[in-house]
């Protein structure tokens, strides 16, 4: 791993040479874990082998579109770490799909799983197109054709993918039903796990499609515990209205915390008497963004920023929030629904600014959690009530804050560096324990 401090190499050069920034994604999360195994004294082999993914997979596979020409596609699979059990990781279906970016989000998910103590490892894949762009029956062509392309190097007991920006429990549904008609008759049904977030009557779990935002509100009422904040009453902007954004909208809208500003990739709105979170929820269920929304004043982005609200929910794409946007943020607490959405110089303004930050691995780590959940039960042929499933979730993301916010007070440091610390030493105890095989 780099040895620079918390802004990654190109940034800094590019800062030295009056050049453009470049965001290297991948660079940011190396330098997150690497402040965090110095500050726990990590053995440095174990910095070297987490410092790159074990296997990075490109595939190129063609497909017939409706009007009869054929079209090249080009898909990702990065597994980054298995040290800790399967592969896991969503498929991203955007794009702006890079390599670059999969290798961050596979690193990203190996800590993730290791906080919050689940048995799998870290990957991530996806094609770079728009799938907005194609017709429902090419979407399903394009990803039955990319599992093909997979092949084995994905399985319920190797590598997990599960949904991500661009896909959703239908895209698993499809590559379930794929994998499945690739091993045969007689392994057809011992394979549900090959994915997760499929459709409850296909194997999925109750609660997965809002387990993402169920534990990024159950983070923010522990910090709103610790901090003597009443979340009833309390205000919110929020960026990114897709299943994340839209589930942390309407389990917030039942605590009494109101939208005043909402953003998508299609612009942004404004409402300060608060939005009503369920018809928004319906609104881009229908029409599949907040473009063209009624009760709302249309916003730029910069206003959208500007806006004076309690907290922010980042739940977009990453590298949203850079230096300017951060010293234009009026809030108390920013919870990173999305994953890397504060890019390093927009993180330093906001801790300068004492302005709390609930990192991605930590708050958005309840999609992989119920994501387990699930798959657990698809290896015992169970179905579980979602009382059940939410009861877990509460337990397992509370017991997580708490081991970040101990661990940060104990050794003075933010809170991403002490979740990426925790992750790491229980990283390193199984590569003590293990070894290295000759």
């Amino acid at each position: 791993m780099s040895t620079i401090g918390p802004q990654s190499a190109s940034t800094l050069a590019a800062k030295e040479h009056g050049t453009e920034l470049r965001y290297e994604f991948f660079k940011v999360i190396q330098d997150y874990a690497d402040r965090a195994a110095r500050m726990i004294e990590v053995e440095p082999w174990v910095s070297t082998i987490m410092s790159q993914p074990k296997n990075e997979l490109i595939v190129h596979f063609p497909v017939k579109m409706d009007d009869g020409t054929v079209r090249l596609f080009k898909g990702y699979r990065i597994q980054h770490s298995n040290i800790l059990g399967p592969f896991k990781g969503g498929m991203r279906f955007h794009e702006t799909v890079s390599l670059d970016d999969l290798k961050a989000l596979a690193a990203m998910m190996t800590f993730k799983c290791a906080l919050m103590r689940i048995p799998f490892g870290g990957s991530k894949g996806g094609i770079k197109f728009n799938p907005r762009s194609v017709s429902s029956t090419e979407l399903q062509r394009i990803t039955r054709r990319f599992t093909h392309a997979l092949g084995g190097n994905i399985g319920p007991e190797y590598d997990i993918p599960a949904p991500d920006v661009g896909t959703n429990a239908k895209t698993m549904a499809w590559m379930m039903d794929t994998y499945m008609n690739m091993v045969g008759n007689v392994e057809k049904q011992s394979v549900k796990g090959v994915v997760t977030g499929k459709p409850v009557a296909s194997g999925g779990t109750l609660g997965r499609e809002k387990s993402t935002g169920q534990g990024i509100v159950h983070c923010l009422t522990e910090w709103a515990k610790d901090n003597a904040f009443q979340l009833e009453g309390s205000t919110y902007i929020l960026q990114g209205f897709g299943n994340v954004g839209s589930n942390v909208a309407v389990l917030l809208a039942r605590l009494g915390s109101s939208c005043v500003a909402v953003g998508d990739h299609t612009g942004y709105l404004a409402n300060p008497e608060g939005f009503n979170a369920h018809k928004l929820q319906d609104y881009v269920h229908a029409r599949g963004s907040l473009q063209g929304y009624p009760a709302g004043k249309v916003i730029t982005r910069e206003e959208f920023f500007a806006t004076r609200a309690d907290i922010f929910l980042p739940c977009a794409l990453e590298n949203q929030v850079g230096e300017a946007e951060a010293r234009t943020l009026d809030v108390k607490i920013v919870v990173e629904g999305a994953n890397g959405p504060l890019n390093p110089e927009g993180e330093r303004v906001l801790l300068e600014d004492r302005i709390a930050i609930i990192p991605d691995i930590l708050a958005n780590s309840g999609g992989v959690t119920v994501s387990y959940y699930e798959w657990i039960q698809n290896k015992r042929s169970e179905s579980w009530s979602l009382e059940e499933v939410d009861d877990k979730l509460e337990r397992a993301m509370k017991r997580a804050y708490r081991d970040v916010v101990t661990f940060s007070r104990e050794h003075a440091c933010d809170l991403r560096v002490a979740a990426y610390a925790l992750a790491l030493q229980r990283i390193e105890s199984v590569y003590r324990e293990r070894e290295i095989f000759p």
